[in-house]
């Protein structure tokens, strides 16, 4: 049974990814984890707490789906790696990229929750640097970096348009360049 600071992370980002940022608040995550009224706000005293709570647990939730950066053995693996991947966060797992979406947006205003998800970009990118490295990228931080943008942009358009454009030849092109084979 999850705790009640995690039910109510759960049920904050079911509201972000579902309704946006202003289906947030801590009566409706109380409401929508089945808790007593208050609960969400004994763990995220401000509503701040509550998005910055949320932006880690995120950060949390997609780290673990990804688990140790696996060691593809061509360029055209990391391309259907990174393919599944944007296939899994716009199909199963849109609720969850849609909520980090918001938070991107809301960043945009809010110096706080800008530092909050640099944190977890950068932990991001301390994953894909091994990855980087494996093939040889001259400079694998600017190497992730390039494929975090390339891969984001994509996932923007899949939520924000429903865009079901193939992501291969954008990811290939991008491989191809980060490798130094472009």
């Amino acid at each position: 049974m999850p705790s009640t600071r995690d039910a109510a992370l759960s049920a904050a980002i079911e509201l972000l990814g579902t309704g946006g940022l202003r289906a947030l608040t801590h009566v409706r995550v109380d409401d929508r984890a089945g808790l007593p009224k208050g609960s969400t706000s004994n763990h995220f005293r401000t509503r701040y707490a509550l998005l910055e709570g949320v932006a880690d647990e995120i950060v949390r939730i997609e780290l673990a789906v990804l688990g140790e950066p696996s060691m593809p053995d061509s360029a055209e693996a990391v391309v259907e790696l990174l393919c599944a991947s944007l296939e899994y966060a716009t199909g199963p797992g849109r609720t969850l990229t849609t909520a980090r979406l918001v938070l991107f947006l809301e960043a945009s205003h809010d110096v706080r929750l800008r530092d909050s998800l640099a944190r977890g970009r950068a932990a991001m990118e301390a994953w894909m640097a091994p990855l980087m490295a494996q093939f040889g990228a001259p400079d694998p931080h600017a190497a992730g970096v390039a494929m975090a943008a390339c891969y984001e942009g994509l996932m923007l358009h899949r939520i924000a348009r429903h865009d079901t454009t193939d992501p291969r030849p954008a990811f290939e092109l991008v491989v191809r360049a980060a490798f130094g084979d472009g």
